[in-house]
């Protein structure tokens, strides 16, 4: 049996304990037998009374993982219902870094109490994470490190390596600085287990090395390590060339899986962090906000129908046709859209590239804009047997799939340069142009044709 079936199976067992109120077993299979991602997948798959239930089965040594594993919204939630005592106890074996992201969804004041329980030396480190935003290398960073000087043999290495009860997670090589903490090089892990002891570290070590800003943003981040297949890079301050701590590919794999989430979620204009099973007031306040927006965008094709309302009467087969321009529109216009937003996302687009991209969506907008024309205007044709109302639409359906795949370029770079998200704010910005474009054109082409 895989690892994976086994935990389906222990999961399985757990919903049969929890239906038979058998608390005892539940407590016993969430403590001994589930890992902590496995039991914080469970915590977001349940509603929230049996979510509060589950909680509370959790023994306090297992809390903090459990924590770590949980989406923010999760997290937020937990943490509220903690004291400070607690909080600060989950955190005892995390990470440097997890234990940032935990604090970073606590209120300030919380934040500090929770620090005044820790030693320096640990308090030291956390504050030099959150002293750098949430969403950049510094934040994202570990410092929990191994160093080594470079004029030492692999032999003393050896020595200092064995003084550890334990290596950080994923340490797949030693970082090198010199006497000032100044980042020189990296020394892998299979170099020293196949080199002479007594070679130096200066000898074999390895000096052209990707290094990361701390100010870097984790986009930025995620994209070198997915170009380079990296496990960990070093930060450095990009001034002083200090080593400040190193980040991981079990991070990096995080931001890439966030912004994912974020992109689906934003196209609906939801949050990434949205749970699936919050209560019903607290989706629906959420959800408002951009059907009110939405709403005002259909006040605004509507009050352009509006306008054409007398040729609308003459022609009622106007009003039969008015949604396949739009729709056309729409989907010509979203196509460009997401592949603009993922150009950005993973770092495809600059400024040396995006007039040869708006070129070709413009040729790409004439050419399906005629195709599709052709093929609208005919099938009008054959429907009405009006040859006035079949070049009015297929003029029509030219006009706005041009305009919509330019604005689907656009709007996305207009958006990022003004600090708007554009997968947020993207698709009811161009829903809006979409409409008012085909309706205005449709509408419009059909008053000069008939009036």
């Amino acid at each position: 049996m895989s690892r994976g079936q086994h935990q389906s199976k222990k999961l399985k067992s757990l919903g049969a304990a929890l239906e038979s109120g058998a608390l005892a077993q539940v407590r016993r299979i969430l403590n001994s037998d589930l890992q902590a991602a496995d039991v914080a997948h469970l915590l977001e798959s349940s509603p929230p009374k049996e979510r509060n239930l589950l909680w509370n089965l959790i023994e306090d040594e297992n809390e903090g993982e459990v924590l770590h594993n949980l989406s923010d919204e999760l997290q937020s939630w937990v943490l509220n219902r903690m004291s400070v005592q607690e909080v600060a106890n989950a955190m005892t074996d995390l990470d440097t870094d997890d234990v940032a992201d935990l604090l970073q969804n606590l209120p300030n004041t919380v934040t500090q109490e929770v620090l005044t329980t820790m030693d320096s030396q640990d308090r030291a480190r956390i504050e030099a994470v959150l002293s750098y935003p949430e969403d950049s290398a510094g934040g994202l960073m570990n410092t929990d490190t191994v160093t080594v000087r470079p004029d030492i043999t692999l032999e003393v290495v050896l020595r200092y390596l064995r003084r550890h009860r334990s290596l950080p997670e994923m340490t797949d090589n030693l970082l090198v600085v010199n006497r000032h903490d100044e980042f020189i090089g990296i020394l892998p892990i299979n170099k020293i287990l196949v080199s002479d002891a007594d070679t130096t570290v200066r000898e074999i070590m390895s000096t052209d090395i990707i290094t990361i800003r701390a100010t870097m943003e984790d986009t930025g981040v995620a994209q070198i390590f997915e170009r380079h297949d990296l496990i960990s890079a070093p930060v450095v301050d990009e001034k002083s060339g200090k080593l400040l701590g190193r980040i991981t590919i079990d991070d990096v794999v995080d931001v890439i899986r966030e912004d994912a989430d974020h992109s689906l979620m934003s196209m609906a204009g939801l949050d990434e962090d949205e749970d699936t099973f919050a209560p019903a007031l607290k989706t629906s306040r959420r959800r408002a906000i951009w059907l009110g927006i939405n709403l005002m965008t259909a006040f605004l094709a509507s009050a352009v129908i509006s306008i054409f309302q007398g040729t609308i009467d003459q022609v009622v087969a106007l009003a039969v046709l008015m949604p396949i321009v739009a729709s056309m529109g729409g989907v010509a216009g979203s196509q460009t859209l997401t592949l603009i937003i993922r150009g950005q996302a993973i770092g495809h687009i600059d400024s040396s590239n995006v007039r040869w991209l708006l070129s070709r969506e413009f040729l790409v907008g004439i050419s399906n804009g005629l195709l599709w024309a052709i093929v609208v205007a005919c099938a009008t044709y054959f429907w009405f047997s009006d040859i006035k109302i079949s070049l009015i639409i297929g003029a029509a359906i030219i006009i706005n799939l041009i305009v919509a795949v330019m604005a689907g370029a656009f709007l996305p770079l207009w958006l990022k340069r003004i600090k708007v998200d554009p997968a947020l704010a993207g698709s009811v910005l161009l829903t809006t142009i979409t409409d008012v474009v085909g309706f205005f054109a449709f509408l419009g082409l059909a008053a000069g044709f008939y009036f």
